[in-house]
């Protein structure tokens, strides 16, 4: 991991919550004697209010899941199936070494219905997390063979972010002579992770799972209560507007 890398963690936890409201009521409680410290108090606890209500979070992360939509059509028979790692949990006691996290068996399992349904090859994609011994393509290599009896043909194991998955993935499959992916992730991170990969020059075909929200948002009264579940919601989406953001700049 460089210096870039933790100083980008460092920005994430700065900008998306529940970091950016807690770092605006440290700021005003820092500088407490001053006169905008109050107004900045208030805003920091109406800005982690919001975030928390299921009516913001839906309202930040349809318009991203809505971008791709679920696969409809049969991938073409030259295609390889990319699914993308999202995180491991290390050293889980039940099963006595690092395992896949909530969000990388998401990815995992419907990378998995799609190798049995298509016929087509695999490839798991991601580096190794601090204070692990395996990459997470290791960690999904071994589930995936092992509890859903399909044997990647390929891992990508040095990546750190959606940006070298993408990168590194590339060179692996155009060496292979495939041009085209299914891609593999959650929905809200489909229109990134689809971006980087066209970057790469790959022909992308979007197979988005994990949904949050649905075809149509029914409100309900609960919905203005803040909950914790919505808080991670608000996390995810405003975590890949900001990325894209910060690639149109690039760009």
């Amino acid at each position: 991991m460089g210096l870039a890398f933790l100083l980008k963690s460092l920005l994430s936890i700065l900008l998306l919550p529940p970091g950016n409201g807690l770092a605006l009521l440290g700021l005003a409680g820092l500088y407490r004697r001053r006169g905008w410290a109050r107004p900045l108090a208030i805003c920091a606890g109406l800005l982690l209010l919001l975030q928390s209500l299921p009516i913001v979070a839906f309202l930040l992360i349809s318009p991203l899941e809505q971008q791709a939509g679920p696969l409809r059509e049969k991938p073409p028979a030259d295609a390889a199936i990319v699914v993308l790692g999202s995180g491991l949990s290390t050293d889980a006691p039940e099963y006595g070494q690092d395992t896949a996290n909530e969000r990388t068996l998401i990815r995992l399992r419907y990378g998995a219905m799609l190798a049995r349904q298509y016929g087509l090859p695999v490839l798991l994609t991601g580096g190794r997390p601090l204070q692990t011994s395996l990459s997470e393509a290791e960690v999904m290599a071994g589930i995936l063979e092992n509890e859903f009896a399909i044997k990647p043909r390929w891992l990508e194991k040095e990546s750190v972010d959606t940006a070298e998955n993408a990168t590194l993935s590339a060179l692996i499959l155009k060496h292979a002579g495939i041009g085209k992916v299914v891609l593999v992730t959650q929905a809200f991170h489909m229109p990134r992770a689809r971006l980087l990969f066209e970057r790469a020059g790959l022909q992308v075909i979007a197979a988005p799972t994990g949904f949050n929200s649905g075809n149509e948002y029914r409100f309900a009264a609960s919905d203005l209560l803040p909950q914790a579940s919505a808080l991670r919601v608000s996390y995810y989406a405003l975590h890949e507007w900001l990325g894209l953001v910060w690639l149109r700049l690039r760009q």
